[in-house]
């Protein structure tokens, strides 16, 4: 996906990371927020956001060559501050703000939302999911609104470590309290209510997405008709654990330099053998280096160019937090309250991914059915691995266009 870099987005008047150099050709795997025409109404009766500004380098929305479709027409970034917010571990944000970008008609129509990955942002429609989200597409805005919002911790204009802290006047940076991926979708609902919607007609994510879409409909059972977790687990498990662990350890210990090879962990971990082998195999640089090495190395630059080391720091333990049964009875009584409101579990693994694997992706679907919740499971074949729900747009058309016929 072909999109400028651009640094993170403070929430007021924090400071940015400057922009380092492009480097053409470059593809991304989650772009930043990119520039678009016109704002999408608020609800009624519901007062107007603020619009989060667009980096002036950043350019229109790009479809990712070989999609076959335009970019999404219309929509913007808009802000809204919800007061005070209390976290999972006793602490309270003095003010949560929360960037979120609106396609489509406003409640009382039929509203789906997409929750981004880890390094992603609010602008769905106009970037990473943009072949899927528009008129005739499988979230088709002509017929449904689909809402995007950047997660509570992150810093494309939510609250984060580089917003500023009202206590001090200067950005939280370290001090940023922990949050969970329940604190994460308790946000999300929270920014619901003040936009005035009643029900989801589904929740959508993938990766860190599609953790924080489950625990959006467990906290609030019969609010939610499907939800639709890609490459995502009931509970992060022991190997990712430790992928974590040294992607944290690295920034600990190098700061600016220990994210950029984060980043390079985590795009192993990312992609496949089969991936790898194709587009790189034992090829050399010209300057004698593999060329594997190369793409890792750039991969890293670009997520320094756009990203913050606490942002990222927070939400991968956010992501380490993810276990839909702690304090619910285990996880299969956690979907026990699914099925007594009546929401469906759609689960869609990956196949050849080795970060949350389709095994992981199965085992929801298996304990969502034993708990009397209605289940189907779905998989993408890719030779992409884990990024196959960033890259895969045919089949996720498919998918996603059958979890929402009956809204036609």
């Amino acid at each position: 996906m072909s999109q400028p870099s651009s640094p993170c987005v403070a929430t007021s008047k924090g400071p940015r990371r400057p922009a380092r150099s492009q480097i053409p050709g470059s593809t991304s795997r989650e772009s930043p927020p990119a520039s678009v025409a016109a704002e999408v109404p608020a609800p009624p009766d519901v007062p107007a956001p603020a619009q989060v500004p667009a980096p002036a380098h950043v350019a229109a929305p790009v479809v990712p060559p070989g999609a076959g479709l335009a970019p999404v027409p219309g929509g913007v970034i808009r802000q809204r501050s919800l007061g005070p917010f209390e976290l999972e571990n006793g602490s309270t944000l003095p003010e949560l703000t929360i960037a979120y970008r609106h396609d489509g008609p406003a409640w009382p129509a039929p509203q789906v939302l997409v929750v981004h990955a880890l390094t992603g942002s609010s602008d769905a429609a106009g970037d990473w999911w943009a072949p899927l989200i528009g008129p005739g597409r499988a979230l088709d805005t002509a017929r449904v609104g689909v809402l995007c919002a950047n997660l509570l911790g992150g810093c494309y204009g939510t609250t984060g470590p580089t917003s500023i802290d009202p206590g001090t006047g200067d950005p939280y940076g370290a001090r940023f309290p922990s949050v969970t991926v329940r604190d994460q979708a308790r946000a999300q609902l929270a920014l619901l209510d003040a936009l005035g919607v009643g029900h989801l007609a589904a929740v959508v994510g993938g990766s860190l997405g599609g953790m924080v879409a489950l625990e959006v409909a467990l906290e609030r059972p019969g609010f939610t008709a499907t939800a639709i977790p890609i490459a995502a687990p009931a509970a992060t498990g022991a190997m990712a654990l430790a992928w974590n662990h040294l992607q944290l350890e690295l920034i600990d210990r190098l700061g600016d330099g220990g994210l950029e090879l984060a980043r390079q962990l985590a795009m192993t971990t990312y992609r496949s053998e089969t991936d790898f082998g194709t587009r790189f195999g034992r090829h050399l640089r010209p300057d004698g280096r593999f060329e594997v090495t190369g793409y890792l190395e750039h991969q890293g630059r670009k997520l320094l160019d756009r990203f913050d080391a606490e942002t990222y720091r927070t939400l991968v333990r956010a992501m380490d937090s993810h276990d839909v049964g702690r304090g619910r009875g285990g996880t299969e009584a956690a979907f026990r309250s699914f099925a007594a409101a009546g929401t469906e579990v759609l689960g869609v693994g990956i196949e050849g991914d080795i970060l949350y694997g389709p095994e992981q992706v199965r085992e929801v679907v298996r304990i969502a059915t034993s708990a009397g919740c209605k289940a189907r499971y779905r998989e993408i074949r890719s030779t992409k691995g884990h990024d196959a729900f960033l890259v895969e747009w045919d089949q996720l058309d498919v998918i996603l266009g059958e979890a929402l016929a009956v809204l036609s």
